[in-house]
């Protein structure tokens, strides 16, 4: 399988650790890939003519898009890793905690293109509704986090812990982590597991 990449990506993250939760790391082929909003790449547009990462092409050619569809084809190559549950609530929850995870990440994302934008071009109505969403998605987790009682772990897991990893990379500033301290234990404990410590971002 040949994933398209780039280590800065928080959805790339995403995928490669649940790739490596699963472990069927091996089986991955990487293509290092960039994206900008203002730059299409002709080459990754061939399979993906949305120009997005991340986009897996499959040993028989289909092409998957976007982050959660690869997640959950990663899941399913290997169903004992306990990442989807089968059927039922515990699936739908990983998926739903996996699209809040993206949503931030989506926010974040928007964020952080708005402020490379030259002075005097910034939104500034744009910025401080990215900020109170932010504030409002924390602070929701928050809540999740001071409920979790066992050690599993998931999609769901993935999508928000890489979430968080994100917001450090790319808004160290912002401080999500004060007045929250189950959120901020929560993902001392991700960034300690062997997949996150494999995939943190880096500026390379």
């Amino acid at each position: 399988m040949k994933l398209h990449w780039s280590p800065r990506s928080p959805f790339v993250r995403k995928v490669v650790l649940v790739a490596h939760e699963a472990g069927i790391l091996g089986q991955l082929e990487y293509i290092r890939s960039t994206v900008a909003m203002t730059r299409p790449n002709h080459a990754l547009m061939r399979d993906n003519p949305l120009s997005r990462l991340p986009t897996l092409v499959l040993d028989d050619g289909v092409i998957l898009y976007d982050s959660s569809v690869i997640t959950q084809y990663f899941a399913s190559l290997n169903p004992d890793s306990g990442l989807l549950a089968p059927a039922g609530a515990a699936r739908w929850d990983a998926l739903r905690r996996e699209a809040f995870g993206d949503g931030i990440n989506d926010i974040l994302v928007l964020w952080n293109n708005e402020r490379q934008r030259p002075d005097g071009a910034r939104s500034m109505p744009h910025i401080a509704a990215f900020a109170e969403k932010l504030n409002c998605a924390f602070d929701e987790l928050e809540r999740w986090a001071g409920a979790v009682v066992d050690g599993s772990f998931d999609l769901g897991d993935a999508g928000i812990g890489c979430a968080l990893g994100y917001a450090d990379f790319r808004f160290a500033d912002i401080g999500w982590r004060e007045g929250r301290p189950a959120l901020a234990a929560w993902h001392g404990q991700f960034e300690r597991r062997a997949s996150a410590i494999a995939t943190r971002p880096t500026n390379d």
